[in-house]
């Protein structure tokens, strides 16, 4: 059985930064596509950033520069640095596969961005 549990969320400033993390179980995640996803209210779930296995990376174009996503292989777990966080960043966010493969969707972790 696959779990993804996402924490590291919490309210910061504009400006601000967070570390989020994914710890996988049922996967490895280092040998999957990963990615972290967000939802804000009242809008679609988007990708904001992948990781593929070979470690090549994606970042949709409003994070480009201030996000990052790594893995820790020996954690199994993917991460995701947030720097420079906008009001416009406040959303759950969620880690799950990337291009290829998903699982069910984790509780995510909320992440509030006041200006």
């Amino acid at each position: 059985q696959v779990q993804l549990v996402e924490s590291g969320g919490g309210l910061v400033q504009a400006g601000e930064s967070l570390r989020l993390s994914c710890a996988a179980s049922g996967i490895i995640v280092s040998t999957n596509a990963m990615g972290w996803y967000r939802q804000a209210p009242g809008k679609q779930r988007e990708l904001v950033a992948g990781l593929t296995t070979g470690g090549s990376t994606n970042y949709a174009d409003s994070v480009k520069g201030r996000f990052t996503i790594s893995r820790d292989n020996a954690k199994n777990t993917v991460y995701l640095q947030m720097n420079s966080l906008k009001p416009e960043d406040t959303a759950v966010y969620y880690c799950n596969g990337f291009l290829i493969r998903w699982w069910g969707w984790g509780k995510g972790t909320l992440v509030t961005v006041s200006s």
